[in-house]
This record gives C-alpha cells, structure tokens and sequence, in this order.
C-alpha cells in the first residue's frame, strides 16, 4: 500500500515536472546554437502605428515590406502598453529599457519639475552642446532616463559593438540609443540636417556632414505630395475632404495634392508631416548602415530606425484620413527597401528585426460625436479656473496649482507643507471635486499609487507610470474617444485605452520562427527578449519576462 502511495505520488511528480517543461519550452527564446548570434540587430518603432492599420490596409501592400514581416516572421496580434501615459517619449523608453515609466522615470514628451519650477523635456539636457547646429534643439541627451537599455546592455558586453540611432525626433533617437551609444541622429526642420548632442561626439562624421550637403530632405520638402494610387482607390479611408482634417498652413482645404514648397515657409520642417520624412530617415539609416559598417563582422551591432511622419501626419489629418493611408503605403515600400538592402549589406537571415510601434491613436472625437459614438473633448483650461476658484474658497488664498502637464495636477508641496494642511487630504478632496466633469471616467492620487498596490485595472496602468518626483498629485481618467484638447481637426493620444496601447509587434530574421499568436503580450518584453537572443543581461530596470515564439 506504502509503495502504491509513493508511486502514485513519483506519477504525479513526474506529471507536474513534464507540465513544467513544457511551459519552460513554450516561454523559451527562439532555438539558436550555441555561441551564435546575429551580425545586426534592427529595432524599428512607427509612431502612432495602430494594430488595426496592418489589417485595414493590407490589400494595398505590396509582398515585400509588412506583409513580408509577417509572412516569414512572428507576429504578436495582441500586443498593448501595460502603463498610462501612452505618449512618444515613454512609448520608446519601455521598448528599449524592458520598463515601465515608474522604473525608467520618463512619465511623459514633459513633465513639470519641482526642483526648477519648470517644464522638463523629456531629453532635453542643458548642460551638453549642440553638434551640427548652434540651436537650443541639439541640446539633449538621455540623462533624464534612469534605467539602462538593451542597447547600453549590448555595448558594456563588448565595447566594439557599434549602436546607431536615427529618427525624425529627438526622442526617437536619444532614447534607443541609450546611455553609451555611438550615434543618435534626429532632424532639424530649420536647417534640413541631421544634428547630434555633445552627449555622443563633439563634430558630425563625415558621411553624416556629406549626408546634410547632399540636401535630399530640402530636395523632399519642395514635393508635391500626391496619392500613390488613383484616389478613388482609397476605399478604406473617408472621403478626401472632411471637417475632421487639419491642413498645412497656406491650403484653403484639407485636400490632395499638397504643394509642399508653397507651405514650408522659411524652413523644411513640413517634410516631417509627410510621408517623405519617412523616406528620408530611411535613406538615412541605410548611409548610417554603411558609414558605420554596421553588421559586417562577427561582432553585433545595432540600428534603431524611429519613423516619425506617421505621427504627425496622424495628428494633422486623424486615423481615417486618406493622408494617413498613403503615408503607411509608401511606408510599406520604405520598409521593403530598407530589408532589400538589409539582405543585400548584412546577409538574409543574419540580422534580427524587431518593428513596433509607441502608441496608438483615438479616432477624432468630432467624427466620432457626428457618428453617433461616445466621444469629446475635455476643456482642462476651464476645468482648472473652477478649481482654482474651489481650492481658494475651501483653503485661502494662494496658487495651490503649481503646473498641469498629462492630465495631471501638480500642486505647491511645499506651500502646503508651509500652511500645515495635509497633502493627502487636499489630493483626495480635488479628485473628489473633478469626478462631476462629464469627461471625466475616474481619477485617483500620488498618495494611493505611493502606497496602495493595484494589480488588474486600469489604476494599475495609472501606478505603472507613476513616479512620485515626476509626476503629479491627482490624475484624471477620461471617458473612452475623449481628448484634452480645444482642436476638432486630428487627433492625439495617451489615454489607458486599447485604441492608444494596442500597437503592432513583430519578430523577423535571425532566429525567428514563423508564426502569431494572439495571447496578449506587452512592450517591456521586448527588451528582455532581445536581450536572451543576445545572451547579455537584461537592462537592469527590465522586469525580464520575455517573450514566447510557440
């Protein structure tokens, strides 16, 4: 009887250790050999690239770009951001630290900071010098980012692996780049160059220098952008001229074609809200590749590509528009270009590509309200007078409202320190006061992300993107298709919602089986994915959850 019980028990060990391998299997990375990894490794972000964009859109890419990708990659449908707010600079920080802002500190494009009493950009560094230009917009760096990335990851494993990054912003740069990297390029739309910070070298390269001389972006800024197909072809967008488009600034209508060289002014800033900044990050990106060698020995390295028209375009002319179809079809091409060559410079199969996207984008509130759909705007500038008047009438006189800066409240500690009045006491009070607003779906405290744990909800995206020195003292919630905004023309985003965390994942090249699932995944995987492919350490804020390729 003994020995009946004992085997019983050896079965169901036996049964739990075989279980417990196959999860260990089916989490594991990719199966590689020993020792080996890739030459290059490409991380590709599209800003404001919404998942349902690659469906939407698919009978109108061509075999080699997107649908390549998901074709001979791996394909996760049902990635999200697990963290409020869902903007730019946060969005390419969680990619590249494995992190959430609660850990990597960068909680928003800004945020109001206390030891100055003043707007912080989110890369923006005083004391590094500008490379390229003698304007205030070469002076950043990633100093303000408190975790390290896969990229800094890579380069303390061995010093020789060559880390470049290329975007239209600078935080689509800086931020992937990383601490140590080698190069982070972004655009200046006064002068049509590419410029860098002190951070990273104190003169452009060359091929950097002769990249600038050659003109292409004022060469592009001069286009006239046209549909990349007849027009009427467009089925899956509105109708071209609608009330929900913005337009560029001597256009009488929001409508094809768009004569670039009569709206850019005195600069060539205009080329970033087309899909030709796209282009040029491209073209870009493949002279870094060859100026830098990148991936032509055995030692890896990498190359952030960060293509930023999309958002622009997306803010200018809404999700629907026929302005923001063209620009992911001619992205499409630009992306089948930019692996045509991959193959040709690096070797089919000996880089690694990952593309995802840093947030998505609500639909435009006002088609939304004509459609009959819930949706609004939020007008915070009124709302803030009313409490400004409520605080005054409840606590004195005083400027109890130090900033408001992503739908977050900053007050004056220190005053309330100084009046004796309890912090606790007043946030609560003020997200009691707000929840009267239509816009307002819920709001909640620094208090109760300092101190309370929630797991599940959407509180808990709120606490993921909580840092008490950074962020502010009540957060508001809005309703589902609500912005903060006074325009009814474009869109915007950061909100906890599917339509601004639902972005695109996909796993191609080196290592990468073919497949998709549709279990849901999130951004800080992705770094510590990398990182296990790469077998280097995880950046140290990462929460080293990788990713499954069953």
């Amino acid at each position: 009887m003994k020995f009946l019980k004992w085997s019983l028990i050896c079965v169901l060990m036996t049964g739990m250790a075989k279980t417990g391998l196959a999860q260990e299997r089916s989490s594991a990375l990719p199966a590689v050999e020993p020792g080996q990894k890739p030459k290059l490794v490409v991380g590709i972000v599209v800003d404001q690239m919404r998942y349902d964009y690659l469906p939407r859109y698919w009978s109108k890419f061509g075999d080699e770009g997107f649908k390549r990708l998901i074709g001979q990659g791996y394909n996760f449908r049902n990635n999200h951001y697990n963290y409020f707010p869902t903007y730019t600079g946060p969005g390419h920080a969680a990619v590249y630290t494995g992190a959430t802002p609660s850990v990597n500190g960068i909680v928003g494009n800004s945020w109001y900071d206390r030891s100055t009493d003043q707007d912080m950009y989110v890369v923006s560094d005083s004391t590094v010098k500008p490379v390229g230009t003698d304007r205030e917009s070469g002076k950043m760096s990633p100093a303000n980012l408190i975790s390290s990335t896969v990229t800094d990851e890579l380069k303390k494993m061995n010093e020789e692996s060559k880390v470049v990054a290329v975007s239209i912003k600078d935080r689509g740069a800086v931020l992937p780049a990383g601490h140590i990297g080698d190069g982070a390029y972004w655009y200046e739309g006064h002068s049509g160059n590419f410029i860098t910070s002190s951070w990273y070298r104190d003169e452009l390269p060359d091929w950097v220098q002769q990249f600038n001389e050659e003109g292409l972006a004022r060469e592009l800024s001069k286009k006239s952008w046209e549909t990349l197909i007849p027009i009427d072809q467009y089925r899956e967008s509105n109708k071209d001229n609608t009330p929900y488009e913005g337009r560029f600034r001597n256009e009488e209508r929001p409508v094809f074609p768009h004569d670039l060289d009569e709206n850019r002014g005195e600069s060539y800033s205009v080329v970033s809200s087309t899909p030709f900044g796209n282009t040029l990050v491209k073209e870009f990106a493949k002279r870094a590749l060859d100026a830098g060698q990148l991936g032509s020995d055995g030692i890896t390295d990498f190359l952030s590509v960060s293509f930023s028209s999309t958002d622009y375009v997306g803010h200018k002319f809404g999700p629907n528009s026929i302005e923001l179809q063209d620009t992911y079809m001619r992205l499409d091409r630009d992306i089948a270009d930019l692996l045509n060559y991959l193959d040709r410079k690096v070797g089919e199969g000996k880089y690694l590509l990952m593309l995802t996207s840093d947030h998505g984008a609500v639909d435009v509130p006002a088609e939304l309200m004509d459609r009959k759909l819930p949706g609004g705007y939020f007008n915070s500038d009124a709302v803030l007078d009313l409490l400004d008047q409520y605080l005054v009438e409840q606590y004195g006189k005083a400027e109890w409202i130090e900033a408001y800066a992503n739908q977050q409240i900053y007050l004056d500690r220190d005053l309330i320190r100084r009046r004796e009045l309890s912090l606790r006491e007043m946030q609560n009070d003020i997200a009691a006061f707000l929840l009267q607003f239509e816009a307002v779906a819920s709001t909640n405290t620094a208090s109760n992300f300092q101190y309370n744990d929630y797991v599940n909800d959407y509180q808990a995206m709120y606490q993921r993107g909580f840092l008490y020195d950074r962020s502010g003292d009540v957060y508001i919630q809005l309703k589902p298709g609500w912005l903060d905004t006074n325009s009814r023309k474009g869109t915007s985003h950061g909100s906890p919602y599917a339509y601004d965390t639902h972005v695109p994942l996909i796993f191609f090249g080196w290592g990468v089986p073919h497949g998709e699932t549709s279990e849901k995944t999130f951004i800080p995987q992705i770094a510590p994915t990398i990182s296990g492919m790469l077998d280097i350490e995880f950046p140290n804020g990462s929460s080293a959850q990788v990713l499954r390729f069953d």
